[in-house]
């Protein structure tokens, strides 16, 4: 495994102090605060504050590599502190690292005009702003992504949008203030040249937020999922981004960093259940003995050891390559390691229930809404069938 560069050998040290003084200690009192408050989209005061002073130890914008807004990290250097953010639910907003906005904030800044940078990439940046991306379709499997519908259609200076979306994730928060909406300008294109992604404020009129989507019985406060209408929405024609027809380029420069910057945050979810599994196991007794004693728990806990680092490796050996020699390169990479980090941070949270019993399904542990989380991300950013799919394609590829 590579070193870190110094700069991110620095930020990481920095990151890990931050969590065992300001996130740990304030975890009960963030959910406390959603729990209580007069609105659960609304962010809790503790993160504002928690942001605040995140920003003033520099510990902001880490996610976007080669880019005068961010700290400059590579995708390998990024991947370690992304895995400490993942340790807890509420860590990667008080960064400005949390999805979709890193995600849409890359788009912006590399695929943006001036004018959509000035006015929406600049407050996503400061923390000012959130943001959605809105591509799922109910009435489509949107796992391909020619199947989505929705109409952008030119009108003069304007483009009209009608269409329905759900798990635009991020859409509930009231700081979410503009959306990213992938849909068809060309039906008549070329399969992968049909679809574009437009800039719609959500205050436009037209644009109804219908519901808020659960996950498992969880609302995901105080960002939540919505389904969400666009009913002859105009927007100017300037807000189209990179122009017709460029959708699925787009789409594909995203998805990337994205991914590893899930699996990253995954592998740092299933380090903290490991971590949670063998503390309980060592403080619990039953049938005359520690928990830790018994044959069954001790391979559990090695197994898990096992899959985590492997699942570690893959994913760095995969940034590695992001950086070194692109992603269109490391496309197989990345494939596989979006089907096998969630799979193995699913194991892992699943062995830490079982040891930590009624505690572990009930909201007094963070393991039963991590187990909820994980599971959505073999759906998210294409489900397992698709990657599969393609890791499949690229290795008989070999053979021709």
């Amino acid at each position: 495994m590579l070193p870190l560069s110094d700069r991110a050998q620095a930020l990481h040290d920095q990151l890990v102090a931050f969590m065992d003084q300001h996130i740990y200690p304030n975890e009960a009192l963030y959910a406390e605060q959603i729990n209580t408050g007069e609105n659960r989209w609304a962010p809790p005061p503790i993160v504002k504050a928690l942001k605040q002073k995140a920003k003033a130890e520099g510990l902001w914008n880490l996610f976007l590599p080669e880019s005068e807004h961010g700290a400059g990290l590579s995708n390998y250097d990024y991947a370690h502190l992304c895995e400490i953010m993942g340790r807890s639910g509420m860590v990667p907003q008080v960064f400005n690292c949390a999805a979709p906005d890193t995600g849409n904030m890359e788009v912006l800044a590399r695929y943006g005009s001036p004018e959509q940078q000035e006015q929406w990439l600049k407050p996503l940046l400061a923390g000012e702003i959130r943001s959605c991306f809105s591509m799922t379709e109910p009435a489509v499997a949107s796992s391909d992504a020619t199947n989505i519908c929705t109409e952008i259609k030119r009108d003069g200076d304007e483009y009209v949008i009608n269409g329905r979306k759900w798990w635009s994730s991020g859409a509930m928060s009231t700081d979410c203030k503009i959306a990213i909406v992938m849909g068809k300008t060309d039906p008549q294109a070329p399969r992968h040249q049909q679809q574009s992604q437009i800039l719609v404020p959500l205050d436009t009129p037209g644009v109804t937020i219908e519901r808020a989507l659960h996950v498992f019985g969880y609302d995901h406060a105080p960002k939540g999922h919505a389904e969400i209408v666009y009913d002859n929405v105009r927007v100017p024609a300037g807000n189209l981004i990179l122009g017709e027809g460029r959708g699925f380029e787009i789409a594909q420069g995203r998805l990337g960093p994205g991914r590893i910057h899930h699996c990253m945050r995954t592998i740092g979810l299933a380090e903290r259940a490991l971590e949670a599994m063998c503390q309980r196991v060592e403080a619990r007794e039953a049938f005359g003995r520690k928990l830790s004693q018994f044959d069954s728990i001790r391979k559990d806990i090695a197994r898990s050891r096992l899959e985590i680092e492997q699942a570690r490796l893959m994913t760095l050996k995969a940034a590695h390559m992001m950086d070194t020699v692109g992603n269109k390169v490391a496309r197989q990479e990345i494939a596989m390691i979006k089907v096998i980090a969630p799979e193995m941070a699913l194991k892992v949270v699943d062995r830490a229930i079982q040891v930590h019993g009624a505690l572990g399904v009930c909201q007094d542990s963070f393991l039963a809404s991590a187990w909820a989380n994980l599971r959505t991300l073999r759906l998210a950013d294409g489900p397992d069938e698709v990657h599969l799919d393609t890791i499949a394609k690229l290795e008989l590829g070999r053979y021709r």
